[in-house]
Parts: C-alpha cells; sequence; structure tokens
C-alpha cells in the first residue's frame, strides 16, 4: 500500500523557515519523480515545486523560486521542503506528490502525480 505522510507544519512568523517532511512507504522514492502542492482556503491547489526522479531537474513556481528548495534523502525514502523567507501567502495545506508515469519530463500538474499524501497546515503571521 503506497502512502505518502507529511510533517512539520505549524505556526511561524513572516521572514521564519520551516521544514517540511514527506515520508514515503510502499514505493521508492529515489524512482519517482516527487513535487509539492499547497492549497489555500477557498483556492485552487497549486503547484509549488518538483524534482524528477534523477534529482537533477528542479521546477518551482515563481512564487517561491529562491525561497523554497525541494531535496530528497534516499536512505530515509523522505522528500523535504525547505521553506525559507516566509511570507503570509504561503499559507496554506501542503501536500506532497509522487509520480513514476511521467519519467524525466516536467512534472507541474496535478495530474501528472498519482499518490498524494494527506497534507500539513503551514500558517505564517504578519
Amino acid at each position: 500500500q503506497v502512502q505518502l505522510v507529511e510533517s512539520g507544519g505549524g505556526l511561524v512568523q513572516a521572514g521564519d523557515s520551516l521544514r517540511l517532511s514527506c515520508a514515503a512507504s510502499g514505493l521508492t522514492l529515489r524512482l519517482y519523480a516527487v513535487g509539492w502542492f499547497r492549497q489555500a482556503p477557498g483556492n485552487e491547489r497549486e503547484f509549488v515545486i518538483s524534482m524528477d526522479w534523477s534529482g537533477d531537474n528542479t521546477y518551482s513556481s515563481d512564487s517561491v523560486k529562491g525561497r523554497f528548495t525541494i531535496s530528497r534523502d534516499n536512505a530515509k525514502n523522505t522528500v523535504y521542503l525547505q521553506m525559507n523567507s516566509l511570507k503570509p501567502a504561503d499559507t496554506a495545506v501542503y501536500f506532497c506528490a509522487a509520480s513514476r508515469s511521467v519519467g524525466l519530463r516536467r512534472a507541474t500538474d496535478i495530474a501528472d502525480f498519482g499518490s498524494w499524501g494527506q497534507g500539513t497546515q503551514v500558517t505564517v503571521s504578519s
């Protein structure tokens, strides 16, 4: 059974940093493209950042470029989202996702990913 479990969310102040984790079971993350999406109240789920299975290529939305990074620990079968210089606009539920089918192509759409976590809340106060 494939399972992705996010953790590390919480309440922080603007300018702070936070690292989210996504632990996988039932799949080997190093063989998957991985990504992070977020959904704020009243908004649709949106792409944040992704990385192909090789780890050589990452893609990020303009809103987080230069502030957020994605990484993967193959030994722990875990993917991370490092968020720096957080803004109130970053407040959302953050979801991790994985895909085997996209191969090495750029994956930034919700439809690219078949496995999802349950989400973790990040709240940034001003």
